[in-house]
């Protein structure tokens, strides 16, 4: 696709009809919510950077990632555990066009850029910046993201925590070049504990005859199995039951003592799997037959006396995985709007080609509706986890620097990186609980629109739908989340920079557009602060009852508001088409509508199509008075 058709001049939209499928097109040129989102999130010298590259990496992904996807979908990682003479050998197979995709995204910086000054600047991306191109990457398959998404949490843990002793490990967790890289992991989880972190029951005991520690126990569900930099969690002699007796270990995969250095992933290319005497003391069982997620393999690992670092200070190793999860969590939900956006591309693409009773399906009205609703759900979660983002990129920032940010945007901005992280806190396991669960039915109706084609392996739908529906599992289920959202609210105070957030949003939305979806969301932010001083008057066990319905209400409220802010400073540059956007989010999610609006002759999704699906421009002045419905 020519760039004439990019975001700064697709003045008559994007025709879809001129596309096969959603592959061989540039990512970043077609995606709408990213680049608004990026735009709030970053400075504008952060921006002006970042474009180029994302442009870049969004035609790498659309041209060869999402191509070698497909393949690794059904050639995917192999587990040999011992060589042909029964010796533990550990080894993963990659196919060749995984191991391209991994070199295209690693060079170009998708973990680099946000821990190193990339050429052409002086300091390092924000954390947004990860998220934006796991992202772009998650348009070709959300299982590469995954150990992307753990290597920037690992390299994170090390420079938030480390005291300089693995400075080569985090050294090569950043390299952005990929034969001096290696990869992160983190193994959490265990037979018996499950999303009980602290029923983990594996040891770690100091082995002085090699100056390091030794682990012992087992990880049930290990993804990136074999990555060169993994963080274990693991309870030292005497530790005190619970999570507060754990402490964080960094795994090699191959023995420390054999070799100048961490293993990086030139050293596997040229050298191949390890002898035996260099395998590290812990034993990969097998690989688990999923569901989908292929690219990553996911399996077994039993501790035989591994030797590992500690990371940090003994017995703080569940408050260090909480930091690695925040960002892990983002990377899920970041994950969750690329697959979405790769499904909507999919379903637009196919419904302005397929012809069915002498038209194109996308001329029908039932079609049009669903397509309209897809690109709202798309755009709102996107715009809910990159402001959420953008708020740990406040408290970032202050921690690197040392000064406050002095960059937030919107009519709400947070005045200090304390009142971010409150409301960081909050926002992060909503944003992960909701989009997660958003892309399996986004995933779910796209292999629909695509009929009896859709449900088969050979259409990339099949594969959507499959890779989707681990996105409400990994890094916490929605009723784990849930309990963290209350966790939030009664140890942070979140619910005060929420409603400040959202109150101040309101008031931003002064235009003539937007007045009956502000005030109806207006109610709902008073319902909503009525709800939690009510729940703060409960007991422990009406409070877990009633958090997950709570999440999804922060949610409503706060997209709602944060979406009329944001058309209301489009419509102040002459762009009407967020204010369509936020109607039909209030309107669809917090509206109550008579009969179910059947009765109400509403004509929207018709007369929004255009403007919505294929970004054709809406002018504000359209925009103050509804359109009468027809007789």
């Amino acid at each position: 696709m020519s760039r004439a058709n990019n975001h700064q001049g697709m003045s008559e939209g994007v025709d879809y009809g001129q596309f096969e499928e959603g592959r061989h097109v540039n990512y970043w040129d077609l995606d709408h919510p990213l680049e608004r989102a990026l735009r709030r999130t970053y400075t504008d010298e952060e921006y002006e950077w970042a474009e180029p590259h994302l442009a870049a990496f969004g035609e790498t992904v659309g041209r060869t990632i999402a191509d070698n996807a497909d393949y690794v979908d059904d050639h995917g990682p192999e587990l040999h555990t011992y060589d042909d003479l029964g010796e533990v050998w550990n080894h993963v197979r990659y196919p060749l066009e995984q191991i391209e995709n991994d070199r295209l995204a690693y060079e170009q910086g998708i973990v680099a850029d946000s821990f190193r000054a990339p050429p052409g600047r002086e300091e390092p991306m924000p954390l947004s910046h990860t998220l934006s191109m796991q992202y772009l990457l998650s348009y070709a398959d959300v299982g590469f993201d995954c150990p992307v998404a753990m290597t920037a949490g690992a390299a994170l843990v090390l420079e938030k925590f480390d005291d300089g002793d693995l400075t080569e490990y985090a050294d090569a967790l950043t390299s952005r070049t990929y034969d001096d890289l290696i990869e992160g992991a983190m193994f959490l989880t265990e037979k018996q504990g499950g999303s009980d972190v602290g029923a983990n029951e594996t040891r770690a005991e100091y082995d002085e005859s090699v100056d390091c520690w030794r682990l012992y126990g087992e990880k049930w569900f290990c993804s990136n199995i074999d990555a060169e930099g993994t963080l274990a969690l693991a309870r030292t002699e005497d530790a005190p039951e619970g999570t507060q007796g754990l402490s964080m270990f960094l795994v090699p995969h191959a023995d420390p003592d054999h070799g100048d250095g961490p293993t990086t992933k030139g050293d596997r290319i040229e050298d191949g799997p390890l002898e035996p005497e260099a395998v590290n003391d812990q034993l990969y069982r097998r690989l688990k037959d999923k569901l989908g997620t292929t690219a990553v393999p996911t399996g077994e690992v039993e501790f035989t006396g591994a030797k590992a670092y500690l990371v940090g200070e003994e017995e703080n190793g569940f408050k260090q995985m909480t930091e690695m999860l925040n960002l892990e969590r983002l990377s899920n939900a970041a994950a969750a709007c690329g697959l979405m956006g790769r499904a909507v591309l999919e379903s637009t693409i196919y419904a302005a080609n397929r012809e069915a009773f002498g038209d194109t399906i996308d001329q029908y009205p039932l079609m049009r509706a669903d397509l309209v609703d897809m690109v709202v759900d798309h755009e709102a979660a996107t715009a809910f986890t990159f402001e959420a983002a953008r708020l740990l990129d406040v408290r970032e920032r202050r921690e690197r620097t040392g000064r406050e940010s002095a960059d937030a945007t919107g009519a709400h901005a947070i005045e200090s990186a304390d009142d971010a992280y409150r409301l960081m806190r909050l926002l992060v396991p909503i944003a992960k609980l909701r989009t997660g669960r958003m892309a399996v039915d986004t995933a779910s109706y796209a292999m629909e629109v695509h009929g009896g084609n859709g449900y088969v392996n050979d259409f990339v739908t099949n594969r959507l739908l499959r890779d989707a529906q681990v996105l409400p599992i990994w890094e916490g289920t929605e009723n784990v989340l849930s309990l963290d959202v209350l966790r939030a609210l009664e140890r942070e105070n979140a619910h005060e920079p929420l409603l400040e957030a959202i109150e101040g949003a309101l008031e931003s939305a002064t235009h003539p557009a937007l007045a009956d979806a502000a005030e109806t969301v207006d109610a709902e932010y008073h319902d909503l602060a009525g709800a939690l001083a009510t729940l703060a008057g409960e007991d422990g066990e009406y409070a877990q009852l009633t958090a997950k319905r709570l999440a999804h209400y922060v949610f409503d409220v706060f997209t709602a508001a944060l979406l009329l802010e944001q058309a209301q400073v489009a419509l102040e540059n002459d762009d009407g088409r967020p204010a369509l956007i936020a109607r039909r989010f209030v309107e669809t999610t917090l509206e109550d509508r008579p009969a179910r609006g059947i009765a109400s002759g509403d004509r929207f999704a018709l007369e929004a199509f255009e403007s919505i699906v294929r970004g054709v421009p809406v002018e504000p002045e359209t925009l103050a008075e509804p359109t009468a419905a027809d007789d």
